[in-house]
């Protein structure tokens, strides 16, 4: 059975090592960005690219789409130069983005309408292990959809779990997920800032706190770089820390629909809103270490 025709639209820190992925998995991969430069660096790894998504989405079986939040979907299937209505009949939206569950429940009713599916498929693990295949997908998808996209998504997902039979059950899985990465975040930050204020050195702390109970990937990735974050220059962005503005947002949105407590991450919404009201939301997320410990 022949692979299907993939459009990936938006390059950006996800999208770009998605497609070059698929282009080195042997997918036929057609692009698109509003950015010239991200545009470019696409076409070099073998993406066609396109003047608009238009171009790129008309012809693909699956539309990779790695936007950022719910208007920039909405604009990008309905909006002046919104795709929904050039796609052929049957063809699938791959949502690769966390931006709510009830966000994608109405877009998937809407794309129903017009013969079209959405596979719900936010992931995680970040850039460089996306540049490798090496992502979690939690998926939502009905039959037809999942079997469309099964093959695109198995080249980009070292695990690939279908959580449910309808879009908006991977987004409630991702929800989940981010609950428990926002809390680590915050968390790690906390314990690091106050080995530093204990005159502790924060170094041998976190390699002390890796071989023991309170070990986890969160405090070991993030923490690695929490010791950058006062260098001038501070640590690479991986993930900015605006993701996790609108994350624990979405969170906090699902427990108060569901009628759940949550005052963990309640708290931990609110230290990424005092980053983003330092405007620190474009640094990488480690950087809230310093909302909470300004100096070193």
């Amino acid at each position: 059975m022949p692979k299907p025709t993939i459009a990936v639209l938006g390059l950006g820190a996800m999208g770009l090592p998605m497609a070059t992925w698929l282009v080195h998995s042997q997918f036929a991969v057609r692009g698109f960005d509003v950015s010239p430069g991200r545009a470019e660096l696409a076409a070099a790894a073998g993406v066609a690219i396109f003047e608009s998504a238009r171009q790129a989405a008309g012809p693909a079986d699956v539309v990779l789409v790695a936007v950022r939040d719910r208007a920039q979907l909405e604009d990008l299937l309905w909006g002046p130069d919104g795709i929904a209505g050039v796609l052929r009949p049957g063809a699938a939206i791959l949502l690769t983005a966390t931006i709510g569950i009830a966000a994608v429940q109405q877009a998937a009713e809407r794309l129903g309408g017009a013969g079209l599916e959405l596979v719900d498929a936010p992931v995680s693990g970040g850039p460089v292990r996306a540049g490798r295949g090496d992502l979690l997908m939690t998926v939502g998808a009905t039959d037809a959809a999942w079997a469309l996209a099964e093959p695109a998504m198995a080249a980009l997902a070292s695990t690939l779990v279908r959580i449910g039979a309808a879009p908006g059950d991977g987004q409630k899985m991702k929800t989940v997920n981010q609950l428990l990465c926002g809390v680590h975040i915050a968390a790690a930050a906390e314990a690091l800032a106050l080995a530093g204020r204990l005159g502790l050195d924060k170094r041998q702390v976190l390699e002390t706190l890796m071989a023991g109970a309170a070990a986890s990937f969160m405090l070991g990735d993030r923490g690695q770089r929490m010791l950058l974050a006062y260098a001038p220059e501070g640590a690479e962005v991986r993930s900015r820390l605006g993701i996790f503005v609108k994350d624990m947002g979405i969170v906090n949105a699902a427990c108060r629909a569901a009628q759940l407590a949550a005052p963990v991450a309640a708290a931990a919404e609110q230290l990424y809103l005092l980053a983003q009201a330092q405007r620190k939301q474009g640094l990488d997320d480690s950087a809230v270490i310093t909302v909470l410990a300004p100096r070193e």
